[in-house]
């Protein structure tokens, strides 16, 4: 059985205007303009299933877009299969856009001038909603994100928050059966953020809508996703779970240590020398101390054992290390 999203070697090429410096450059240029290929997608190839909601993102240039396009039919790929609910989106477009939503968060599907609720009549008469199915959205949805105080405010008076709650709303009402989310909850304060997550999280346990998330908020995919699909310069770096991806590329672990009373360093360099390398061992306040050590070359219980064994220990903390740092680092090219 096919998943629900199949996207098999997809390559796409773009060509990019190469400009001569200065005046007589520019007038070259427009008498016999020159061109080079810019590759944006490199032979990406992956598979989603019906429901599941995956974080797809990459640093600025990465391509992701350019995929994104892909997907949502708004490009059609140079060479590759995509299918999606069993559509080719670039091909049977006009069908296909019935069953997708999308939400910019730099971007509203509002009509700036208008109440909400009128943007979403609009939206009705748009995808031809029949009216048990948008009368059952609407009022579940109002609910869900608490709108009922703003819903006949003009869209130009709504806070950043109240806008994102009303974008996500039109791009469900026609009830479709897959999401593309960019930066859902850009500038959008704590508890904003925290409504807009449980909000996708619970239609998506009931519905079992399919999401994918491109986003710079590492926040919204920890709390929203359980699978990360990483691109850069084009290609996959990166398809699995967020505990993964600690596996994979988490190659330190840190372990803060409160003893009873102040130990000097030097001294428990030697207590745990003869069994334990540590990468790095510090003092964060008196009686705190810090060590950093490689993942796979130390079993955090023989460390533990080691300072419970021969020092008073008041309190310990084991940290992996933050998903957002190993994101960084695998744009930076730190990490293998």
């Amino acid at each position: 059985m096919s998943s629900f999203i199949e996207v098999k070697n997809v390559c796409k090429t773009f060509k990019v205007s190469k400009r001569a410096a200065g005046i007589p450059g520019m007038l070259a240029n427009l008498v016999a303009p020159k061109y080079e290929e810019k590759r944006a997608v490199k032979d990406v190839s992956f598979s989603i299933e019906e429901g599941e909601m995956v974080g797809f993102i990459g640093p600025n240039g990465a391509g992701k877009s350019t995929t994104i396009k892909m997907l949502s039919g708004i490009l059609c790929p140079d060479s590759g299969e995509i299918s999606v609910g069993g559509y080719v989106p670039y091909k049977q477009r006009k069908e296909y856009v019935g069953n997708i939503g999308v939400v910019f968060g730099q971007k509203s599907q509002l009509q700036w001038d208008l109440p909400v609720i009128d943007s979403f009549e609009l939206l009705k008469a748009i995808y031809r909603i029949p009216e048990p199915v948008y009368k059952k959205n609407y009022d579940r949805f109002v609910e869900m994100l608490d709108m009922s105080e703003f819903i006949n405010r003009p869209v130009r008076q709504l806070s950043l928050g109240q806008r994102m709650r009303a974008d996500i709303v039109a791009a469900l009402l026609h009830s479709p059966k897959i999401v593309f989310f960019d930066e859902p909850t850009i500038g959008v304060d704590v508890v904003g953020k925290e409504t807009i997550r449980n909000f996708i999280k619970e239609l998506n346990a009931e519905d079992k809508v399919s999401m994918i998330f491109t986003t710079h908020d590492m926040q919204d995919i920890e709390k929203t996703c359980k699978r990360l699909i990483i691109i850069d310069k084009g290609s996959k770096v990166y398809d699995g779970s967020l505990v993964g991806i600690r596996e994979e590329f988490g190659t330190t672990r840190q372990l803060d240590v409160e003893f009873n009373r102040n130990i000097d360093i030097a001294l428990i360099k030697k207590a745990i020398a003869e069994n334990i390398e540590v990468t790095e061992l510090g003092e964060l306040d008196g009686r705190k101390k810090r060590f950093i050590f490689e993942n796979r070359e130390v079993k955090i219980d023989e460390l533990m054992s080691t300072l419970l064994t021969k020092f008073s220990v008041k309190d310990i903390n084991v940290s992996e290390p933050e998903i957002e740092s190993l994101i960084r680092k695998i744009y930076n090219g730190e990490v293998s």
